[in-house]
């Protein structure tokens, strides 16, 4: 295949790589990435250049250039609240009835900043190296180098903005420790972290509303986008409480969606959090990067049956304090655990990894959970399950994180202090008191790695198209650090985005977009054929039905540990369900209104297209990094075993039509400024 030029890309010199046997017939390889705009020199002094080689765009231009936003998280509110106070005309959308209802308002535990207040050996290049140390070397140096750089300014913009940070008794802001790392840099308030920083964000993008330069359109969801003449001109959106479709362009869209870890059904996400948007830009020719990096929360409430539409997190923050256990006999599993005497209990992540304990990293812990109730020492009331086999079984999925010990060293007000509103939810949900009954979790599907491709300077292959926070791909790896998600898009929303889309808008004003426009019509016309198709199907099944059965396929085959046979498996059943969907799904109700039921077909419709992806992508990676587990690649103790010499890449797939098999690009990643070595904990 010939080497293609594409927007912010450069083409190598090497000849295309080649198929790989293992997944033949599931996807076409193409051409080799590199990231035209990835800057060079040392690493320390990179985004400080690219800022001063960016163009500037003077205030009286700004006025004449219109922005649209998607998604009103900590991403996209904090970038529309800045480009609203830079002078851009700005119009943002979300699904929700309100900005405050976006999912970052769910993160509890805290948001990382290499301040080092606790003088514990913290730095820039700390957080840095813990960041791709804990992805396990699957990010990009030059992507990671910076968030630790704009981390600290994150801190003293929402200070400034009246987040109510934790303090310690002389006033100073508190720090404390999260999995993956061994100094305190955890920026916290509470257990509410997200909310705050949400309200903070909120408060900075209603002011602009106030002041005329963002308009903000609730209850609309982005169906489309539109791309004139290879450039993202605007978006087609529904609004979700009349059922009209509009039609809205601008000079540039940025996509700030969230995650999609709802392909799984049971997630800790948001009922409504969905890949719609980044999927509609994926088929319009964006690449979707790395999507089978899935990252598995070690503490989470445990399932208790199918009946649940949704998981509760419990902070990663507990693991501060809380010491995770299980009996050492199976039959005590049974017992009340404080009738469990100290040398019965085998607090595994101690003995496992002992340089970092109970702090181990996300995908790390979860995996040892689950070996745990793998060996029949699971915890809690036994529910059932259906193995690879199909046979249903019987077990017990969880295991204790215990408070004893803290609130014997610490005193159970501080323990208040510190998780009251965690532990508060936990006991209205479990009907258990966590001061006094030791908590149990297990690990649930939280964040996900993969998302849209993009350049250092988060815009995707397709020009005027911009991605920030975890919709795309950027920063983390192969597993997120906890407390970094937050990081991730207030740095993206307040400080890169607005210095890097500058550059492209000082080409602008681009020339207006007609609604008459061939390529606006053709895809107003699109979103207006998929809602009349998923409304005539009128077949058997319910859209949540079929939801359920691909989040099953998808826990089953691609969760906690993917093999090739179970991936192989895994392909031909969603490939089943998509055709059941289209030709028997049953939608309610009708366009022309509120409808919920339209709302989630339209989603799990995506969400099929994207677990096939998934596992194709899980396929072709044939290593262990991060959350990415292959059953056939792992070292002689269990842990995940890389192949730097085969997949030290990022994976970006380009879509290959209704019928065709996706595109395979591959970026690879060269580091400088930090040595590849096999992650160790221990």
């Amino acid at each position: 295949m010939a080497l293609t030029v594409l927007p912010g890309l450069t083409p190598t010199n090497e000849p295309p790589v080649q198929k790989s046997d293992d997944a033949a017939g599931y996807y076409v390889l193409g051409d080799k990435l590199v990231d035209a705009k990835a800057p060079t020199g040392p690493i320390s002094e990179r985004w400080t250049t690219r800022k001063f080689e960016n163009r500037l765009v003077n205030p009286a231009n700004r006025r004449k250039l219109n922005v649209i936003i998607v998604g009103t998280g900590l991403a996209g509110g904090a970038a529309a609240a800045t480009l609203g106070e830079a002078g851009y005309n700005v119009k943002v959308f979300c699904y929700q009835d309100s900005p405050r209802r976006a999912h970052s308002i769910a993160a509890q535990g805290g948001i990382n900043a290499a301040k080092n207040y606790k003088e514990d050996g913290d730095s820039v290049y700390r957080l840095f190296y813990d960041t791709v140390k804990g992805g396990d070397y699957r990010a990009r140096e030059s992507n990671v180098y910076r968030l630790a750089e704009v981390s600290a300014n994150i801190i003293d913009q929402c200070v400034a903005q009246g987040v109510p940070f934790a303090r310690e008794y002389g006033g100073l802001l508190d720090n404390r420790s999260f999995g993956g790392v061994q100094v305190s840099r955890t920026f916290y308030a509470r257990g509410q972290t997200g909310q705050q920083l949400l309200l903070g964000a909120y408060q900075a993008l209603e002011r602009q509303v106030a002041a005329g330069t963002v308009e903000e359109f609730t209850r609309h969801e982005m169906l489309e986008l539109i791309v004139v003449e290879g450039r993202a001109r605007g978006i087609i959106a529904r609004n979700m409480v009349t059922g009209e479709i509009e039609t809205h362009t601008a000079d540039v869209v940025v996509l700030a969606t969230g995650g999609y870890g709802n392909v799984f059904f049971l997630s800790t996400n948001a009922m409504g959090s969905n890949v719609t948007a980044t999927w509609r830009a994926h088929r319009k020719g964006a690449y979707m990067a790395n999507p089978c990096y899935t990252q598995i929360h070690p503490t989470c409430i445990p399932v208790t049956g199918a009946h649940q539409s949704k998981l509760t997190l419990m902070s990663e923050s507990l693991r501060n304090d809380g010491r995770v256990w299980v009996p050492k006999k199976a039959e005590d599993c049974d017992k009340d655990p404080r009738e469990i005497p100290e040398q019965d209990r085998d607090y595994f992540l101690e003995r496992i990894y002992p340089a970092f304990g109970n702090l181990v990293p996300r995908d790390i812990a979860s995996r040892a959970a689950k070996y745990m109730c793998d060996e029949g020492r699971g915890v809690g009331p036994a529910i059932e399950e259906i193995g690879p086999d199909g046979e249903k079984r019987m077990v017990r999925r969880g295991v204790y994180l215990d408070l004893t010990d803290a609130i014997r060293r610490l005193g159970k007000d501080k323990v208040e202090e510190k998780y009251d509103n965690l532990l508060d939810m936990y006991e209205r949900i479990t009907g258990e008191n966590p001061y006094e009954v030791p908590m149990r979790i297990y690990p649930a599907v939280h964040y996900v790695m993969g998302g849209l491709w993009v350049d250092y300077e988060l815009q995707t292959n397709i020009p005027g198209l911009y991605c920030a926070g975890e919709a795309n791909f950027s920063d983390h790896g192969a597993n997120r650090l906890g407390a970094s998600a937050l990081m991730q898009g207030l740095a993206d929303g307040y400080f890169v985005l607005p210095n890097t889309i500058r550059d492209y808008l000082a080409d602008g004003p681009f020339p207006p977009v007609d609604e008459n426009h061939p390529a606006v019509v053709e895809a107003k016309q699109a979103v207006q054929e998929r809602i009349d198709t998923l409304l005539s199907i009128n077949g058997t099944r319910t859209v949540d039905s079929i939801h359920r059965e691909l989040g099953s396929i998808m826990w089953e085959y691609c969760g906690m540990e993917r093999s090739k046979e179970g991936l192989i498996k895994a392909i031909g059943l969603i490939r089943e369900l998509k055709k059941e969907f289209w030709t028997n799904v049953r939608v309610l109700g009708s366009a022309a209104n509120i409808n919920q039921d339209l709302e989630r077909a339209g989603r799990v419709a995506d969400f099929l297209e994207l677990g096939e992806l998934m596992c194709i992508d899980a396929l072709n990676r044939r290593e262990s990094c991060g959350g990415h587990f292959r059953a056939e690649s792992q070292t002689e103790d269990g842990e995940a075993l890389r192949h730097d010499d085969e997949f030290a890449y990022v994976a970006a797939w380009e879509w290959g039509g209704e019928d065709g098999a996706p595109i395979l690009h591959k970026e690879d990643l060269i580091y400088t400024a930090i040595e590849m070595k096999q992650r160790s904990y221990k």
